[in-house]
């Protein structure tokens, strides 16, 4: 590889309700990089049939000339700084990356003599991975199981980071469609080991924190029993009668809790919580269950969710991440819950990361998020996770 040529980013979208005319119309605008090739290609595919997934999207490596393609059908795409909701869509993103060690991956979940496994990794991903390596990449939503497969990576490769989607836009089994290369799969999770490639990662989820940190004192698998040596529920209602009007409507219909990832923290904000939904109330115990587990001896904080939270943590967020250096492309993956669902302005995620800086983007809405949180990685809602490339 030569040291003497960059990366290369280009961004393409096209509106369309004829696929075999929108892929080919968008991919023409894609920019061209002189003497250099595609490395990587994604393409987000919305409002159109399996079947024409199927027909017209393994076109697309030929079409482009591309070394390596990952994509997805979905809900709505992201090009530019433009959220394209409520129409069929293509969104196309692509990169020369020159010294970048790139590897494409089929995965697939298995169950075997009542084992079970994440399969398709190549035999060589069995040796030690370069420090900077990462993973990238798109699943089925009904029958990959995201938190497993999380699960067994964090702990085989600690602090590796993963991002990326859930194909959305369809309530049944197999019939979402990903793209690896040549190929369409209803099946598995498709994406890219990147190496040797500088990135940066933000997972903004929406929400901002009310009250202050505390320690759970008594809990049991989901179900805090106790906080800081009180019943949980007393808790939370001292919390609300301390909140302003405005934000104990919020409190009523949008809060969450957030758990810290890194407890060796003299102080915590936004990016050190990772918030799940608060699932049930036992008036009777006092007691509350949420969507995650937890343990005594873990700090937690009431977390608010609604659309000026939602803004003001992404917009956070982007500048902080702007102060350490500059970025020269991003793959945005942002909730369907998002968009339109969310904010009173189209195009909200986008036109915040292109405000920053306005680079080639595009993304989708997706049906679930992966993204790092601390040094773990963890599947989120109503969640825009974004990569960053430098």
């Amino acid at each position: 590889m030569s040291n003497n040529l960059e990366s290369q980013f280009s961004q393409a979208h096209c509106i369309g309700n004829d696929l075999a005319a929108a892929l080919p119309e968008a991919a023409s605008q894609l920019k061209t990089f002189p003497d250099q090739a595609i490395d990587l290609l994604f393409a987000f595919a919305a409002g159109y049939s399996p079947e024409e997934f199927d027909q017209t999207m393994p076109t697309l490596k030929k079409l482009t000339g591309a070394k390596n393609v990952v994509g997805c059908s979905c809900e709505a795409t992201i090009g530019g700084g433009l959220e394209l909701e409520n129409e069929k869509s293509i969104s196309l993103w692509a990169a020369s990356l020159p010294e970048s060690d790139i590897t494409p991956l089929h995965l697939q979940f298995t169950r075997s003599g009542g084992e079970s496994a994440i399969t398709g990794w190549p035999d060589e991903f069995s040796a030690d991975w370069p420090e900077d390596s990462c993973l990238i990449g798109l699943n089925e939503p009904f029958e990959f199981p995201v938190d497993y497969f999380l699960e067994q990576f964090n702990e085989d490769r600690p602090g590796m980071p993963i991002v990326g989607g859930i194909a959305s836009g369809t309530q049944e089994p197999r019939v979402s469609r990903l793209l690896l290369n040549d190929q369409s799969f209803d099946s598995g999770w498709v994406g890219v080991r990147i190496a040797n490639t500088p990135i940066r990662t933000i997972v903004s989820q929406g929400c901002r924190p009310i009250g202050k940190p505390m320690v759970i004192t008594q809990a049991e698998r989901n179900i805090i029993q106790q906080i800081g040596g009180k019943r949980a529920l007393d808790r939370l209602s001292e919390l609300f009668q301390t909140l302003p009007t405005r934000e104990q409507r919020i409190f009523q219909s949008g809060l969450q809790i957030g758990r810290v990832i890194n407890e060796y923290q003299d102080s915590f904000e936004y990016g050190d919580f990772l918030i799940r939904n608060i699932t049930g109330i036992d008036k009777e115990h006092g007691s509350i269950s949420i969507g995650d587990y937890v343990r005594p001896g873990q700090t937690v904080q009431f977390h608010i969710r609604d659309h000026e939270s939602a803004s003001a943590e992404l917009t956070q967020l982007l500048k902080k991440q702007a102060n350490t250096g500059t970025s020269k492309a991003a793959l945005l993956f942002t909730c369907n819950g998002r968009g339109l669902n969310l904010f009173q302005d189209p195009n909200h995620d986008a036109a915040c990361i292109q405000s920053v800086a306005p680079i080639p983007l595009a993304g989708f809405f997706a049906a679930g998020e992966v993204g790092p949180v601390g040094n773990k990685n963890f599947l989120h809602g109503f969640t825009a996770s974004v990569v960053l490339f430098d």
